[in-house]
């Protein structure tokens, strides 16, 4: 049996190798992009993101990958975001300044509040924090959330979080000390997290097997 391919985006940012050695794991063979072409062709796309979202948008433009992940998208394949990855979808981010994403999915990156009505908290948000199924969803079957087990934590480390304009791209929610994290977007092809499920052990695992069965 062939292993199915992912190809991860290679934009000179982001934990690749760690992201490769998951996909692997689950019996995927990764391999990495760089051009135009490489990243609109793929079988299955993967955008991973680490650090500032300006640095992560810059460097996607400056190596022509922003608009190869934009005709990607368009083929209708599976695609799966991570982290910054996932910011990066969304029209703009308020991360130091105003810094304009891809412009997939309607929405913004905003700060997450050190204090609110809710309470205070620490920032960044740095640890596991479990799924929650937002009020959009009945449940998460067909997704890469699928046969999750009901406690599914992941590991989540970032300091902005995502505000889809549409409640029902949301395809997990998290309770940060109180606060409402979009920890995961869904809609058609495309698939997102803000957690790091290659350092998530079983659930980030079962995340990437589901992802290489769509």
């Amino acid at each position: 049996m062939m292993s199915k391919t992912v190809t991860i985006v290679d934009y000179r940012i982001g934990n690749l190798f760690s992201v490769a050695r998951a996909i692997e794991a689950v019996g995927g063979k990764p391999v990495f992009a760089s051009r135009y072409a490489e990243v609109r062709d793929a079988e299955r796309l993967l955008l991973p993101g680490v650090g500032a979202f300006e640095a992560c948008a810059a460097g996607l433009r400056e190596t022509g990958l922003a608009d190869g992940v934009k005709a990607f998208v368009q083929t209708g394949r599976p695609f799966l975001g991570i982290c910054v990855g996932m910011q990066l979808l969304f029209d703009y981010s308020l991360e130091f300044g105003r810094h304009e994403g891809l412009g997939l999915i309607p929405g913004h990156v905003g700060p997450i509040p050190s204090q609110d009505a809710t309470g205070s908290r620490k920032v960044p948000h740095i640890g596991w924090s479990r799924f929650l199924l937002p009020e959009t969803r009945d449940n998460w079957q067909g997704t890469a959330l699928a046969d999750m087990p009901p406690e599914a934590s992941a590991y989540f480390v970032h300091s902005f979080n995502c505000f889809p304009e549409d409640d029902g791209w949301r395809l997990a929610n998290a309770d940060y000390q109180g606060y409402k994290v979009c920890a995961g977007v869904q809609r058609d092809n495309m698939t997102a997290f803000q957690c790091h499920p290659e350092k998530s052990g079983k659930v980030g695992l079962k995340i990437v097997s589901n992802f290489l069965d769509q």
